[in-house]
């Protein structure tokens, strides 16, 4: 690290100088000890900060290279000073992007010591920010000097959007699998079952196989075979001119939670899920039924942002872009009509449209959500309402990295701990 040496008082060189000339024209033993003092006090200065500037080394830590909206981060600072000579004050000035979150400081460091400070915050937006630089200040203890290191090291930190609990929405199917036909929702009457597993927020009450779940004491549902694993297009809608609210309490981190939370719960059911955001840089991942699926849509959605496109006009430009046969989850603020005729045009193609419309009235915006969804309703499409109180609850924020983690046995009653917040290794920012 570079150091810059800024000297304070300029005043004592020109009270030197002084005495200096005084004692060419007129010899004292005033003005020798005057110039041996004020001399030895610049220099032992000067020596203690550039001694200091070449020996004290900052080794900054995190523990996570990713987090999700709520999750805890702790960061590691270490001081080390590798000459005789103390530090007897420190700042520590912290450049980090992530919002509501300084991990400045000031301490003091012995001679030959070491001090390890831990700082902790919490993420509270979605987004890509950086950890670092940072900035050091010392000085010598006469306060002749100031000493400023600038240290480069940062890493990116990726906060992804909370997967919440969902109630129950239904996404009109566009078919089973090898079948373009869009059919009423009676298919899963007409296929054999293939065996159970645990229940899932969302999934149909009338699949729980009550002999099962009486015996484990836990709610399983029939596996079906040959269950749709129609494909999902999820389309995110994100134009600035339609969104209401700030930060967190806002449509468009409604919209967000919503869409990660909807792709979470398509992948668990084995289907293909497609991500679009109309947004300042506009989105599109095919669909795909993997695990990286899953984290490549969260990491969109973790940097998705307002655009300036209107929806009717995204919607005619992504027409033939989707493909046939397949479910269309649309998530909405706007109560506009305009794109209502657009989203017909997906119809013809064999796409099955399921509109989310936010309840624009509920987060303290104009416009009748309900009059959209009428209209919708009467064409054939399903319409959900999502109104503010939907996400708006302490679930929406269930980060779990950074934080104790405990699991009750049903047998025993008996608690045994699956995440200790020292679980995780400390990385070296760079």
């Amino acid at each position: 690290m570079p150091a810059r040496m800024h000297f304070h008082h300029p005043l004592l060189v020109l009270l030197l100088l002084l005495a200096v000339g005084f004692q060419v024209f007129d010899p004292s033993r005033v003005w020798k000890i005057l110039i041996i003092g004020l001399g030895g006090v610049w220099f032992i200065g000067w020596l203690w900060a550039r001694v200091l500037a070449r020996s004290l080394r900052l080794v900054r830590e995190m523990r996570y290279g990713w987090a999700q909206v709520g999750d805890r981060l702790e960061e590691r600072f270490t001081l080390v000073n590798n000459c005789i000579l103390p530090v007897t004050w420190v700042e520590v000035e912290d450049h980090s992007t992530l919002p509501g979150y300084s991990a400045s400081l000031a301490t003091a460091v012995g001679g030959e010591g070491e001090v390890t400070l831990l700082r902790e915050g919490y993420c509270s937006r979605r987004g890509l920010y950086l950890l670092g630089g940072t900035t050091l200040r010392f000085g010598d203890p006469l306060g002749m000097y100031t000493v400023t290191l600038e240290d480069p090291a940062s890493r990116a930190l990726l906060v992804l959007p909370p997967v919440v609990p969902l109630p129950t929405i239904e996404v009109t199917p566009s078919g089973y699998t090898g079948d373009g036909r869009p059919l009423g929702r009676t298919w899963e009457e007409n296929i054999r079952s293939a065996g159970v597993r645990e229940y899932q927020p969302g999934d149909p009450l009338r699949r729980i196989h009550w002999p099962t779940s009486a015996r484990r004491n836990k709610l399983y549902i029939h596996q079906l075979e040959g269950s749709p694993s129609g494909t999902w297009w999820i389309l995110l809608d994100l134009d600035e001119r339609v969104q209401i609210g700030n930060d967190w309490d806002s449509t468009v981190e409604h919209g967000v939670i919503l869409a990660a939370s909807l792709a979470e719960r398509g992948l668990r059911e084995n289907r293909a899920v497609g991500l679009v955001i109309n947004g300042k840089s506009p989105e599109w991942l095919i669909p795909r039924g993997n695990a990286q699926q899953g984290w490549s849509m969260r990491r969109a959605l973790a940097l998705a942002q307002p655009g300036d496109l209107p929806l009717g006009e995204f919607l005619q430009r992504s027409e033939k872009t989707l493909g046939k046969h397949a479910s269309l989850v649309m998530i909405t603020a706007s109560t506009s009509m305009e794109w209502i005729e657009p989203l017909t045009l997906f119809l013809r193609r064999g796409l099955v449209p399921t509109v989310l419309l936010l309840a624009a009235d509920s987060f303290g915006g104009h416009g009748n959500s309900q009059v959209i969804s009428e209209q919708l309703q009467g064409m054939g499409i399903v319409c959900h309402v999502i109104t503010r109180e939907v996400l708006n609850r302490p679930e929406a924020r269930p980060g779990q990295a950074g934080h104790w983690q405990f699991q009750q046995s049903k047998v025993t009653g008996k608690v045994r701990v699956i995440q200790r917040p020292d679980s995780v290794d400390w990385r070296r920012l760079t």
